[in-house]
């Protein structure tokens, strides 16, 4: 169990853990480039920015959980140009310490699945000549049954988009925590105040923290709505497992957030971190901001 009892969500922090440009096609399934070039400008490889933001949360308790940890500073040089990771610093660790918190701070991580660009925060930089840790050494770390088994043993399709030297890591530590693939709280390390949503439509077992917030709640959308391009119901990504899939999950959890009068935070959006879920007059889902929404940005 974490070192500090859970508590009810105080607080919450965008925090950047560090970007990349990928390849604006992949990221934007079948639509066509006359499309999703109005949302996302390429450069002149047709790549387009992502944050891999991660989402700190502060407790009444005073326990530290983190929503993921970004793509991080892991990938030798080489890879790091492949993969258009901009820094070679790991930003997340800059950022936190920026609001006050060291990596033996955080208490608990939740990942939605161990994708690299997700997981890769979780490793200490790359260093010549040095072996890969853990980047935090206190934490336990969340994952949802069905996603650790695909790290453990991927399709090759998405073999290329984990981190064989992680899962090694993780058992090590005696911190990994795996969970069934079901809504879980109260009898759990979160606590009740706390929710899972479950998708398969990008990858098995893709696992979206809802936290109960102070002024309502907000689910850490993950891969399953990336970004507010992708509140677009038709919209997903090239690298999502089950398209179809996707647009019914992702259409369900949007119709139960404007019911709920809830909120997404954005992991790969390079702007906006958080939005309310509203419709426009066509009916269709819409990001709400400003004063009513707080949307967030991160520098």
């Amino acid at each position: 169990m974490s070192r500090i009892d859970p508590g009810r969500p105080e607080s919450w922090f965008p925090v950047e853990g560090n970007r990349q440009r990928l390849d604006g096609g992949a990221m934007f399934g079948n639509a066509p480039r006359v499309v999703w070039e109005r949302w996302a400008t390429p450069d002149d490889k047709h790549r387009i920015e992502l944050a891999c933001r991660a989402l700190l949360i502060k407790e009444d308790s005073g326990r530290l959980v983190l929503c993921e940890t970004g793509i991080g500073a892991f990938f030798e040089p080489a890879l790091r140009e492949r993969y258009g990771v901009t820094d070679a610093r790991h930003v997340l660790l800059d950022e936190l310490a920026a609001l006050g918190v060291a990596a033996e701070d955080v208490d608990v991580i939740v990942m939605s699945h161990l994708h690299f660009d997700h997981a890769g925060g979780l490793l200490t930089a790359w260093a010549e000549g040095q072996a890969p840790r853990l980047a935090f050494p206190n934490a336990e770390i969340i994952v949802s049954a069905p996603a650790w088994e695909r790290a453990l043993n991927p399709h090759v399709r998405d073999r290329a988009s984990f981190i064989p030297e992680l899962h090694d890591l993780l058992i090590a530590s005696g911190r990994l925590i795996i969970v069934p693939a079901t809504t879980w709280g109260a009898a759990g390390t979160l606590g009740a105040h706390y929710r899972l949503h479950f998708s398969d439509g990008h990858t098995p077992g893709l696992m979206l923290l809802e936290a109960a917030l102070p002024d309502g709640p907000m689910v850490f959308a993950g891969d399953l709505i990336p970004g507010v391009a992708w509140m677009h119901t038709p919209i997903t990504m090239g690298y999502d497992r089950y398209p179809e899939l996707l647009i019914d999950e992702k259409t369900a959890l949007l119709e139960e957030l404007e019911a709920r009068h809830g909120r997404l935070f954005f992991t790969h959006d390079p702007t906006i971190a958080t939005a309310w879920v509203g419709r426009d007059a066509r009916g269709r889902y819409v990001p709400q901001l400003g004063t009513a929404g707080e949307d967030r940005t991160s520098a």
